[in-house]
């Protein structure tokens, strides 16, 4: 054999070595990250899950009825409903961006709704906030039991303070009016992103553990460690 033939032989083992060493440490590194990244993504998505229930539940609102006769034996969180009521005479204001809602009341009932403010509404941080709009009303929108939402506890927590709301059976109950299931195409596209993301993250697992599974039934040959 020449000697060029030597150096040529010599230069692929010392190649076919170092693919061999790089394949050993990404199994070791590609498992652990891709087992991580699905405990992250099913996390997201349990976060995400109610909301994605509601994208896909019924588009006919349940009705709950009007004052003096709810029919609280229909209630059921997370679902699209329409009531009617008379609103407390004092609510909980607050902003996102330029618009202004206000949480009010249904006397004599479990029942807040969370609206934008209607005129004569309007209120600043820093201001005293204005009595509610008076007149009955209905609203469609999502109904959320007090603890399955938990972004509006100081809602909530303000509504229970001022005594003109009746929990029954120690809850509140709020709507969210203008909620309609199928509207919110954001939590449908977030779901699905996280879902390949997921399912990506699963592929690589799988090939990284049969890697794994084929290297140890047939390992290196000597001379060609993995380190």
């Amino acid at each position: 054999m020449s000697k060029d033939s030597e150096l040529q032989q010599e230069r692929d083992e010392r190649i076919a070595e170092l693919e061999e060493r790089l394949r050993g440490r990404g199994v070791g590194v590609k498992a652990p990250v891709a087992v991580l990244a699905l405990v992250v993504g099913g996390v997201l998505l349990g976060l995400l899950w109610k909301d994605l229930a509601y994208f896909f539940s019924a588009r006919t609102p349940l009705t709950l009825g009007a004052e003096g006769e709810y029919r609280y034996e229909a209630l059921e969180s997370n679902r699209y409903v329409q009531l009617h009521g008379v609103p407390t005479l004092r609510g909980a204001y607050g902003r996102e961006g330029e618009d202004v809602y206000v949480v009010v009341g249904l006397r004599e009932s479990p029942f807040l709704v969370r609206r934008k403010a209607l005129p004569g509404e309007e209120w600043s941080p820093g201001r005293v906030p204005p009595r509610p709009d008076p007149r009955p009303f209905g609203v469609r929108g999502r109904l959320l039991a007090e603890e399955d939402a938990e972004r509006y506890r100081e809602g909530f927590k303000l509504l229970r303070e001022m005594g003109e709301v009746q929990p029954r059976d120690g809850r509140l109950w709020l709507v969210v009016e203008g909620e309609r299931p199928g509207a919110d195409k954001g939590v449908l596209l977030a779901a699905l992103v996280l879902v390949l993301f997921m399912v990506g993250n699963a592929v690589l697992l799988y090939r990284g553990l049969e890697k794994s599974r084929f290297q140890r039934h047939f390992p290196s040959p000597p001379g060609r460690g993995t380190g």
